[in-house]
């Protein structure tokens, strides 16, 4: 894994050592031993023998608040469903505890120092660069998060709960797809647009490793700074250099803007979006028509209402009774599913009688496969060394007439090559 994938981590280094006297690292937890049905657990930072306390840590003003309000309602609805019927083990309810990172690595390192000390566990840090900034500091708190991001660096994370088929993964399937139903060839020229991060480089990486499997290169890249106004310099570059496809890894925001520069200058590749590329807002735009005609989004789950999966039909109707003004959104999905596998790892940590840091991350190494109903593959979990993750994508096309404004093209399908992708501890 090349090492500037984790060069923002250390960035923030002194900052994260500088910034622990705020809310409180020490685990003060009582929990008991850790064998199942070990008895009630001991009260701890996060529980007070009654209320179990989960942090989010999510943007939620600010441009990426497109994806983090609809996530974050995800988790929520989950678990006020789940409070309805009890709580963790029948008699502990949930609480969420969110506070606004604005999708600042920084910010987000400042808002955990501030709850920690209050929450059991993080049960959404969303963001790439934000999740690494705060990861040295999980590590050394021990403390357990769920990565509101699909980075394959967060397989190998004992302090980190993944859920989803990594964006690696969605860019290998996307090559392949491109190979074999898109019309495309090792021959043809296969390019990408990158945000200018960790976050790009995730996508990045997923398209180098497809190059080596199927024996093409990379035309082009070109990178973007986050909120860029005007790519036209960029996507002259891949006009330019004859691009006949494009993987895009963007935010919603600058997605929109950069297919907006590529139909004003007549450029029509078949671009593939990385999930979070898209939001529903897009298929109401008036680039809508280009994007019917040129884009397909790679991301997980099936579309919105889609009774087919087992587990959207119960998604939907928890969605309109407990968040009834809450619109069709794969976002809100991701949250829901964040949610149910943090509710596994509480229901191990419950029923092995300890809710401390130790016992939460004790709970997530006991874990064998979890669920999702469809709406994301089934992800074996235990000790990370041996965690494996989905490697399943769905292609979407945009389809204005669709909750979300997203078809299924192809459900939940894995290439071969997604299969050989190995994953790699974080080297900070």
């Amino acid at each position: 894994m090349p090492h500037n994938r984790t060069a923002l981590a250390a960035a923030f280094a002194a900052l994260v050592l500088t910034a622990t006297a705020c809310g409180g690292a020490g685990d003060s937890g009582t929990g008991g031993t850790s064998g199942g049905n070990a008895g009630a657990p001991g009260t701890t930072a996060g529980f007070d023998g009654t209320t179990i306390k989960l942090g989010v840590l999510s943007p939620l003003s600010g441009p990426v608040a497109v994806i983090g309000q609809p996530l974050t309602a995800g988790n929520k609805v989950w678990f006020d469903h789940l409070n309805s019927t009890g709580g963790i083990g029948g008699k502990y309810k949930v609480e969420l505890i969110q506070e606004d990172t604005q999708y600042k690595p920084d910010v987000a390192v400042q808002q955990y120092n501030k709850v920690k000390g209050d929450v059991v566990a993080f049960t959404q840090i969303l963001g790439t660069p934000s999740t690494l900034a705060v990861l040295p500091q999980l590590r050394s708190d021990k403390v357990l998060a769920s990565p509101a991001s699909l980075d394959a660096l967060w397989v190998r994370e004992d302090n980190l709960l993944p859920i989803g088929g990594p964006y690696q993964v969605q860019a290998i399937n996307a090559v392949d797809h491109y190979l074999t139903d898109g019309g495309g060839s090792k021959d043809s020229k296969i390019c990408t647009m990158i945000q200018d991060d960790v976050y790009g480089e995730a996508g990045q990486s997923g398209i180098d490793f497809a190059a080596k499997r199927y024996g093409f290169t990379v035309t082009n890249t070109q990178k973007f700074k986050l909120g860029t106004e005007n790519y036209a310099g960029q996507i002259q570059a891949l006009a330019g250099a004859g691009c006949q496809m494009v993987f895009l890894v963007a935010t919603p925001s600058d997605a929109g803007k950069i297919w907006g520069t590529a139909a004003q200058g007549r450029y029509a590749p078949r671009w593939y979006g990385q999930s979070p590329s898209y939001a529903g807002a897009l298929a109401k735009s008036a680039v809508a028509p280009y994007l019917q005609a040129n884009v397909l989004i790679a991301s997980e789950g099936t579309e919105w209402g889609d009774e087919k999966v087992p587990g959207m039909k119960d998604m939907v109707s928890r969605a309109a009774k407990f968040a009834p003004s809450q619109q069709p959104d794969y976002y809100f999905s991701f949250g829901y599913n964040q949610a149910r596998a943090m509710t596994a790892v509480l229901e191990k940590a419950v029923s092995m009688g300890n809710l401390s840091r130790d016992g939460m991350l004790a709970a997530s190494k006991a874990l064998g496969s979890v669920t999702f109903d469809g709406l994301t593959g089934d992800y074996t979990y235990g000790a990370a060394a041996d965690r494996n993750p989905p490697r399943t994508t769905t292609l979407f096309a945009i389809d204005p007439s669709k909750p979300f404004g997203l078809k299924t093209v192809k459900y939940a399908f894995t290439s071969d090559a997604a299969k050989a992708y190995e994953f790699q501890k974080a080297d900070i």
